[in-house]
C-alpha cells in the first residue's frame, strides 16, 4: 500500500506548517509557520475570521518565520484556525481540555505540539481568489535602484476554478508620460490578445504616491494556465522586466479523499462492486513524471462512466479471508479474479511485517494493479545512488527489451512494463546486493461481453439441440445454467460444452420433455437467456388462416383447420387474446376454428394469430382495412389561399393524408402546355382529372432535388429549396387508392427583391457635381419599389460609398462634393419590402472637371506666300482632367465667321496653316479643349498679311564645330548645322574644294538646318568641309575641319644595343603609320625566355631608346615595344630577334650533362567547374584549374559555341587557374559552359551549368539601356 505522504504532491508557499495541538485550559498555545520566501505577508484566521493583534493574540514575523501566540486558552478557543500566505491556506485545530482538579500549578508554558497528538490527516491547502492582504499600509521601496518597478509581481498559487491577481507597480514621479507595460506567458505569447473570459488587464494611477499600478487578473484558472510569466515595462529611455510563476493545483474529489483517509487508517480499501478502478500518475507541476516519481492525483479513476445509482462497497480481501476454501472459485468468478492462487499467496504474505532495510530508502509497494494492455512503473529508492540493481520476475532475472525498460534517476530505480498482459501478472523483486524488495503485480482483464446472444429453439422429442453464443474474447470462461441451476461437467453424458474461438456452444444430443426450460449463459460482463420447447408429437395444419382485405362495414372471417379435432386454441390480436362480443364471434366445430368480425372498422386492422394449446404453432394472418383517401387541409372548401414565400427561402408544406391502403400521391403544377405528373413511385403518367382552371399540368419535381415531395405514412411534404420566381403557380395534389381519390389546389406566390436597375446615366457634369438619372427595374419582385440607394466609387478603387441614407423616391439625383479630376462611377439599388436588389451595372466613367483657361503667348512664328505658322503656350490653369487638344480658327478681315484652320484638334502648341491666299489679311484665335468644354479664346490683335518676308541667309555654327572635329575610325559622324533665311536657301557642301560624293557621305537639308552623316568613318574622310548658303545674290559660308584617327603601327627597327650587368639597352624608330594622329609615347615590355610571360617595364615612354634595369642574373630576356596615340596602343609590337642574356658573375659552373627528361603530359583538370546560380545584372566568373606540359591552349564554349570573339566574355589564365568572366549576365546567358584545354600531348574538357535568375525590372532596364545605346 502507498504511504499517505506520497499520495498528493501540492506546491505550497509554506515549508513548515502549524499542526493541530491539544492543550489544557489556561495554557498558552504557540503555532509556528515558515514560508518559502522572506517578505511574504501572512495572516491568521480563527473560525474563518481574521485575527487582529491584541493582548490575547500575539502575532510575530521574523524573516520567513511566523508565529501566533494565544494566551490563557479556554474552551471558547477550541475551534479551527488557519494561516494564509498568498493563495496557500493551511488549516489546523486547537483542542482544549479541562484541567484535572487534583493538579494545582502554574499554567503550562508555551511549547510546540507533541508529535503524538498530531492529527493523522495532513493539512490540505486551498487556493483563494484574492491576493494576500497586507497587515497595514507600509511605504513601498523599489527593489532595484536602476529598475522601473516599485513592486514586482510575485509567484502565485491557485486551485482549478479559482482566481488570482498579479500586481506590478511602477514609479511615475520621474516619468513624463505613462509607461508601456506588456504581459507575457512563456517567452513570446503576448497576453494582450488573450483578454476575455479568463484574463483581464487593469491599470490605474495613484496620485498620492505617484505610482502606476498594473494588474493581471486570471479568472477561473485551469491546469493549462500554470507556468512562467513575464511583465515588461518600458519608457522612452529605460526598460525593465520581471519573471514570476503561477502554480495551479487540482481539486481532490470525494474518491481521492476517501482513498487518502483509507491509506491513513491502513485498512483495505473497499472497492465498489462491478466497477473497475485504475491507478493513474499525477501530472505534478514539478515535472515528477519526467524523473520517474509516481504521482497519484488522478488515483482510482473509473474506466467507464460513473453509475448514478450507489453500489454497495465490497472488500474482496475481507471476503476471501472469511470465506471457506470451497467458495474461493465462486468468489473468483463473481468478482473477475483471474489468478486466485496468487491472491491467496499474497493474502498470507500481506500479514508479514517488513524489516528495516539498509540498502533501500523506500521499497517497492506491496502490490500494484494495472489494466491489461496498459503501462505500469515499479519504483524503489536505494540508499546508494551508484548501486546496481537486478529485477526478477517469479525468481527469474528480467532482461532489457522493448516491453521492459530500466531507469536510474538519482536514488530511484524504475522498472517500466509496457503493454501489460496476463503473463505479467506475477511476483517481482528488486535486488540490491543481498537485500530484496518484493511486490505483486495484478493484471486485470476487461469484462467479457456477449456480442451475439442465444436464440430460442423449438424441437421434437429426441432431436439434437445446440445453443450458440459469441463472446468478446477467444477461449473465455463462461457458465451455463438451466432455470437458475448451473450445468456442471459432471453431467457430460447429458450436456456437452464446446469452444470455437469466440463462439461458445451447449449441445444436447437427444432432447426430452424435461429439457424444456430457460437456458442462461453467463460471463463476468453479462448474460443471455433463451427458451427451449420440446414437443411430444407433431400437429398437422390442413388449412392456415389467410390475410384479408375488407372495406368499411364489411365482414371479415379468419378460418383454419388442424389434424386433431380435440385440440383447442386461442385467438390473438396483435399479441393480445381476442375477447368475443356482439360484433366478434369465435367458433370451434370439429377440426375447423373460426374468428368472425362484423361491421369492420379501422380499429380492427391488426395481425391476428391462432395458437393451438400444447403445441408450438402460431398461425398468423393480417387484416387490412380499406379506407378512401382524404386530404386534410384547413383551407379546403373555402376560397383558395395563397402561400407567400420569399425568394431564396425554403418552403415546406406538410399535407396530412389518410387512406388505407396508403394512397398514391400525385403532385402537379398547373400550366398551359402539358399534362404530365409525377407520382410517389417516380413514374410519369398523364393526369386523368381536368383542372378547374381549364389548364394543363407540368412535370415539376422528383423525389430528390430542389423541388421535391417526401412521402410519410400519414402525410406528404412538399418542399421547395431556395424558392425562385419560376416556382410561382397553382400546385395540385391528388391522392388515389383502390377505394377512391381526393385532390386539392394550393397557390404559391414567390416574392423577391427587385431586379437590379439598368446602369444610371450621368449628365450635367460640373467641377464637383453631376446629375444621375435611372429607370425603374423591369421586375419589382412582386412588391412595390419603396425607393432607391445610390453609390459612388473612384474608378480604380474597390470601395463603394453610399450617397443617401434616406431612400430616394425620384428617378434622378444631383451628386455633389466630388474631387475635380478624379474618375468616378455610379450604381443604383432598388429597395422593396423584401430587401435591396443587386446593384445595377456601373455607369460610364466620368470626371468632374472645369474648362481650362485660354492659351498664353499666342503669336505668329512665320509667314510665307501661302502659309502662316502660329505658336502659343499651354493655359495657366489646365485642370485635373488635362487637355484634349487645341482648336485653331481664323476669319478674314471684315468678316465675323470663324473658320477652323485645322481638321479636328491638335495636341501641339504650334500650327502651320496652309493653302492661304497671298495678300489676305487674317485674324487668328486658339482655344483649349477638355472634357468640360472650351476655354476662352487667345486672339492676335492685329491682322496677319499672308506674304513672304525676305531674310538674309545666316549659318549658326555650333560651338564644338568651330574647332577640329576628331573621330576614330569606325565611328559615326552626324553633323547638324542650323541656319536661317527666307525664302529657303540653297545649301552646297564641298570638301577640300571639291564636290562631295553622295555615295560615301549623306547630306540631308531642311528649311532650318543641314545634316552631314557618315555611317562609318574612314581615314580618307579627314579634311576641310565647306557649307555655303545662297539666296539670290546673298551667301553665307563656314568651314568645318574633320580629323579621322586610327591606332598607329608598330615601331620600326628595334635593336638590342648593349647588355651589361643587370641592364639592357634598347633602340627603335617611330612607326611608319602614326594613325593620322600624334604619337603620344611607347610601352616597353619584357619576357623571360622560360615562361614568355610579358611584363610592362615603361608606360607612356616618349623617347625612342631606353635602358631596362633590374634584370635577373642567369636569365634570358626578350623585349617588345608598342606605339601609342589618341586611339590607343598599336595592335602589334616590335620584338627583339635575339634574347638578352644576363651573365652570372664569378666562377662558371658547368653542370654535368644528363639526358633531358620528358616532362610533357596531356592536359588534366585538377579543379572542376562548379554549377552556379547567379543573379542577373551582376558580373560573375567561372573558374577551374588545369595542368599540362607544354602549356595547353584554352578554349571556352557556351552550348558548344566558341566564345573567343564575344566581347561580353573575358578569359584569364594565371598559373594554371582558368577564369571566364561574364559581364552583367542576363537570363539568356544561362546554359552549359565548357572549358577545353589542348596541347600536343592531347586535350581535355570540363562542363558546368550556369542558371541566371533575376527580376524582370533589371532585365527590362538592361534591354532599354541597350536600345538607347543602339
Amino acid at each position: 500500500w502507498l504511504e499517505p505522504s506520497s499520495l498528493f504532491v501540492l506546491v505550497s508557499a509554506f515549508t513548515k506548517k502549524p499542526k493541530t495541538t491539544e492543550l489544557t485550559a489556561g495554557s498558552t498555545a504557540v503555532f509556528e509557520a515558515e514560508t518559502e520566501k522572506a517578505g511574504i505577508k501572512v495572516k491568521w484566521q480563527r473560525a474563518g475570521t481574521e485575527i487582529t493583534e491584541s493582548e490575547k493574540y500575539i502575532i510575530k514575523a521574523e524573516g520567513n518565520k511566523h508565529s501566533l501566540i494565544i494566551n490563557n486558552v479556554g474552551k471558547d478557543d477550541d475551534v479551527t484556525y488557519a494561516v494564509i500566505a498568498g493563495s496557500s491556506k493551511v488549516k489546523f485545530e486547537l483542542k482544549v481540555k479541562e484541567p484535572e482538579k487534583t493538579e494545582i500549578g502554574p499554567p503550562a508554558e508555551a511549547a510546540p505540539a507533541p508529535a503524538a497528538l498530531e492529527s493523522p490527516a495532513p493539512s490540505i491547502e486551498s487556493s483563494q481568489s484574492t491576493e494576500a492582504p497586507s497587515a497595514g499600509p507600509q511605504p513601498e521601496k523599489p527593489l532595484d535602484p536602476i529598475g522601473l518597478f516599485v513592486t514586482r509581481p510575485q509567484d502565485g498559487e491557485v486551485t482549478v476554478g479559482g482566481s488570482i491577481t498579479f500586481t506590478a507597480k511602477v514609479a511615475g514621479e520621474s516619468l513624463l508620460k505613462k509607461p508601456s507595460v506588456k504581459w507575457f506567458k512563456g517567452k513570446w505569447m503576448d497576453l494582450a490578445s488573450k483578454v476575455g473570459k479568463h484574463l483581464q488587464l487593469h491599470d490605474n494611477y495613484d496620485r498620492n504616491n505617484k505610482v502606476y499600478i498594473f494588474e493581471m487578473e486570471i479568472i477561473e484558472a485551469k491546469m493549462t494556465f500554470a507556468g512562467g510569466y513575464r511583465c515588461e515595462v518600458s519608457t522612452k529611455a529605460k526598460f525593465d522586466s520581471s519573471n514570476f510563476n503561477l502554480t495551479v493545483n487540482g481539486k481532490m474529489n470525494s474518491i481521492q479523499l476517501d482513498f487518502y483517509f483509507f491509506l491513513s487508517s491502513h485498512k483495505p480499501f473497499p472497492f465498489p462492486s462491478e466497477t473497475n478502478y485504475v491507478f493513474l500518475l499525477l501530472h505534478s507541476t514539478e515535472g515528477l513524471e519526467e524523473t520517474g516519481e509516481l504521482n497519484f492525483s488522478a488515483l482510482l479513476k473509473k474506466r467507464g462512466e460513473a453509475k448514478t445509482e450507489s453500489q454497495p462497497d465490497v472488500d474482496v480481501w475481507e471476503i476471501l479471508r472469511k470465506a471457506p476454501p470451497s467458495e474461493y472459485e465462486k468468489i473468483a468468478f463473481q468478482y473477475g479474479i483471474t489468478d486466485l492462487r496468487g491472491m491467496l499467496k499474497r493474502l498470507k504474505r500481506i500479514k508479514k511485517e517488513e524489516k528495516k532495510s539498509t540498502a533501500f530508502l523506500k521499497k517497492l509497494d506491496p502490490a500494484y494493479q494495472v489494466d491489461k494492455g496498459q503501462k505500469i512503473k515499479l519504483m524503489a529508492e536505494v540508499a546508494n545512488p551508484d548501486a546496481d540493481v537486478k529485477w526478477l520476475k517469479n525468481g527469474q532475472e528480467i532482461q532489457v527489451s522493448g516491453r521492459y525498460i530500466f531507469e536510474a534517476v538519482g536514488n530511484k530505480r524504475i522498472l517500466t512494463i509496457n503493454h501489460c498482459s496476463l503473463a505479467d501478472d506475477a511476483a517481482y523483486e528488486c535486488v540490491v546486493g543481498e537485500e530484496k524488495s518484493f511486490t505483486e503485480l495484478f493484471v486485470k482483464e476487461p469484462p467479457i461481453l456477449i456480442t451475439h446472444p442465444l436464440e430460442d429453439q423449438m424441437v421434437m422429442v429426441g432431436e439434437r439441440v445446440e445453443f450458440e453464443c459469441e463472446v468478446s474474447e477467444e477461449g473465455a470462461t463462461v457458465k451455463w445454467e438451466k432455470d437458475g441451476i448451473e450445468l456442471t461437467r459432471e453431467e457430460t453424458f447429458k450436456y456437452r460444452f464446446k469452444k470455437d474461438g469466440k463462439k461458445q456452444y451447449l449441445i444436447i444430443n437427444e432432447s426430452t420433455k424435461e429439457d424444456s426450460g430457460h437456458y442462461t449463459v453467463k460471463t463476468n460482463g453479462g448474460q443471455s437467456v433463451a427458451e427451449l420447447i420440446v414437443q411430444e408429437k407433431k400437429l398437422e395444419v390442413y388449412q392456415s388462416i389467410a390475410d384479408l382485405t375488407v372495406k368499411a362495414r364489411d365482414q371479415a372471417v379468419f378460418k383454419c383447420e388442424v389434424s386433431d379435432e380435440n385440440v383447442k386454441g386461442i385467438w390473438l390480436k396483435n399479441g393480445k387474446e381476442v375477447v368475443p362480443d356482439e360484433r366478434i364471434k369465435i367458433s370451434h366445430i370439429g377440426r375447423i376454428h373460426k374468428l368472425t368480425i362484423e361491421d369492420v372498422t379501422p380499429g380492427d386492422e391488426a395481425d391476428y394469430s391462432f395458437i393451438p394449446e400444447g403445441f408450438a404453432y402460431n398461425l398468423s394472418a393480417k387484416l387490412r382495412f380499406l379506407e378512401p383517401p382524404k386530404i386534410h387541409l384547413d383551407c379546403l372548401g373555402q376560397s383558395p389561399d395563397t402561400i407567400v414565400v420569399v425568394a431564396g427561402n425554403k418552403l415546406r408544406l406538410d399535407v396530412p393524408i389518410s387512406g388505407d391502403p396508403t394512397p398514391t400521391v400525385i403532385w402537379q403544377k398547373v400550366n398551359k402546355k402539358s399534362n404530365l405528373v409525377l407520382s410517389n413511385d417516380d413514374s410519369m403518367i398523364p393526369s386523368e382529372n381536368s383542372s378547374d382552371l381549364n389548364t394543363d399540368s407540368k412535370l415539376l419535381f422528383e423525389s430528390e432535388g430542389r423541388v421535391r415531395v417526401e412521402m410519410h405514412e400519414d402525410h406528404c411534404v412538399f418542399i421547395i429549396e431556395g424558392a425562385e420566381k419560376e416556382d410561382e403557380g397553382v400546385y395540385r395534389v391528388i391522392v388515389k387508392n383502390p377505394v377512391g381519390e381526393d385532390k386539392a389546389d394550393i397557390t404559391v406566390k414567390v416574392i423577391d427583391v427587385p431586379d437590379p436597375p439598368e446602369a444610371p446615366k450621368i449628365s450635367n457634369i460640373g467641377e464637383d457635381y453631376c446629375t444621375v438619372q435611372w429607370q425603374p427595374p423591369k421586375y419589382d419582385g412582386g412588391q412595390p419599389v419603396l425607393g432607391y440607394i445610390l453609390e459612388r466609387k473612384k474608378k480604380k478603387s474597390y470601395r463603394w460609398m453610399r450617397l443617401n441614407f434616406d431612400l430616394l423616391k425620384e428617378l434622378s439625383y444631383e451628386a455633389k462634393r466630388m474631387i475635380e479630376g478624379v474618375v468616378y462611377e455610379m450604381r443604383i439599388y432598388a429597395v422593396n419590402s423584401i430587401g435591396m436588389s443587386r446593384p445595377s451595372p456601373a455607369s460610364q466613367p466620368f470626371m468632374p472637371i472645369a474648362p481650362p483657361s485660354e492659351p498664353t503667348h499666342f503669336a505668329v512664328e512665320d509667314v510665307s506666300d501661302s502659309t502662316v505658322a502660329l505658336k502659343w503656350r499651354p493655359p495657366e490653369r489646365i485642370g485635373a482632367g488635362g487637355l484634349d487638344g487645341y482648336i485653331v480658327e481664323y476669319h478674314k478681315d471684315g468678316s465675323t465667321e470663324w473658320i477652323p484652320a485645322l481638321p479636328g484638334l491638335t495636341e501641339r502648341t504650334t500650327a502651320l496653316i496652309k493653302d492661304l491666299v497671298t495678300g489676305d489679311k487674317l485674324h487668328f484665335r486658339v482655344k483649349a479643349i477638355n472634357l468640360a468644354g472650351e476655354s476662352g479664346a487667345a486672339i492676335i490683335k492685329d491682322p496677319v498679311t499672308v506674304q513672304e518676308v525676305l531674310q538674309r541667309p545666316k549659318i549658326w555654327l555650333p560651338r564644338h564645330l568651330r574647332q577640329t572635329l576628331v573621330k576614330k575610325v569606325g565611328e559615326t559622324i552626324n553633323i547638324v548645322i542650323p541656319f536661317q533665311g527666307k525664302p529657303r536657301p540653297k545649301v552646297t557642301w564641298m570638301k577640300d574644294g571639291q564636290t562631295l560624293d553622295s555615295k560615301d557621305v549623306g547630306i540631308r537639308n531642311s528649311n532650318t538646318d543641314t545634316i552631314l552623316f557618315i555611317r562609318k568613318a574612314e581615314l580618307h574622310h579627314s579634311g576641310a568641309y565647306e557649307v555655303t548658303l545662297q539666296i539670290e545674290n546673298m551667301t553665307d559660308k563656314v568651314v568645318i575641319t574633320i580629323q579621322i584617327i586610327d591606332k598607329p603601327g608598330p615601331p620600326q627597327n628595334i635593336k638590342l644595343v648593349d647588355v651589361w650587368g643587370f641592364n639592357a639597352a634598347l633602340e627603335w624608330k617611330p612607326p611608319q603609320d602614326d594613325g593620322n594622329a600624334q604619337i603620344l609615347g611607347y610601352t616597353v615590355q619584357k619576357a623571360d625566355k622560360k615562361t614568355m610571360e610579358w611584363y610592362t617595364v615603361f608606360d607612356h615612354y616618349r623617347r625612342t631608346n631606353c635602358v631596362v634595369s633590374d634584370l635577373i642574373m642567369g636569365n634570358e630576356y626578350f623585349f617588345r615595344v608598342f606605339s601609342e596615340n589618341f586611339c590607343g596602343l598599336s595592335e602589334t609590337a616590335a620584338t627583339t630577334k635575339n634574347p638578352a642574356y644576363i651573365q652570372k658573375t664569378g666562377t662558371t659552373y658547368k653542370p654535368p650533362s644528363y639526358k633531358e627528361h620528358d616532362f610533357s603530359e596531356p592536359p588534366k583538370f585538377t579543379h572542376p567547374l562548379v554549377d552556379r546560380s547567379v543573379i542577373a545584372g551582376y558580373n560573375t566568373t567561372l573558374s577551374c584549374a588545369v595542368r599540362g606540359i607544354p602549356k595547353p591552349k584554352i578554349f571556352w564554349y557556351k552550348n558548344k559555341m566558341d566564345l573567343s570573339g564575344d566581347a561580353k566574355y573575358r578569359m584569364f589564365s594565371k598559373q594554371g587557374v582558368l577564369t571566364l568572366e561574364i559581364r552583367k549576365p542576363t537570363p539568356f546567358d544561362g546554359g552549359f559552359y565548357t572549358c577545353k584545354a589542348v596541347n600536343e600531348c592531347g586535350e581535355a574538357e570540363i562542363e558546368c551549368r550556369l542558371d541566371v535568375r533575376g527580376n524582370q525590372m533589371n532585365f527590362a532596364d538592361n534591354i532599354n539601356s541597350a536600345m538607347k545605346k543602339q
